[in-house]
């Protein structure tokens, strides 16, 4: 994917089907800690948040199946592709996650992994799980908005 923006932000991965899936109410930006291969295999894109997710566990924030492939020029000391990787968030930031997370039906999921300032950080968000019926009428929204401007592009010539 590595896309850049004007603020300086290279987007590695995006979770594309996250918000298919969920409602997103809040997000937050988490520091990750990484061994050495897995940095190399982020800036060369090699990553997948499918399916990823993370838990409050003793006072801290771990990431579970976010794929990041090995590094290919790597030797035997490569990484784990799947391993837990723990999150840096503020103390603050964690309680508040903790009790949001202990509500019912409330998870946090993976966004997006990017680099800001040299640095790897994930977005997190608090997510609830959408309904088929709610994933049916997002799409027949997106489906009306997209047949209105079709309409007015038309209707313009």
């Amino acid at each position: 994917m590595n896309q850049t923006n004007d603020t300086g932000i290279k987007i590695v991965t995006q979770n594309r089907k996250a918000r298919h899936d969920y409602h997103i109410l809040e997000t937050w930006e988490a520091g990750m800690v990484l061994q050495g291969t897995e940095v190399k295999s982020l800036r060369a894109g090699k990553a997948n948040l499918k399916d990823s997710y993370a838990k409050v566990e003793q006072g801290e924030v771990f990431l579970y199946n976010c794929h990041i492939s090995p590094y290919e020029k790597g030797t035997y000391a490569n990484h784990d592709p799947e391993r837990k990787r723990k999150l840096l968030l503020n103390q603050r930031e964690i309680r508040k996650l903790t009790g949001k997370v202990e509500e019912k039906g409330l998870t946090l999921i993976a966004l997006k992994i990017y680099f800001k300032r040299g640095l790897a950080k994930i977005e997190l968000g608090l997510a609830r799980g959408k309904k088929l019926y709610d994933r049916r009428a997002d799409i027949a929204k997106r489906d009306m908005q997209r047949d209105m401007e079709r309409t007015l592009k038309h209707k313009r010539y």
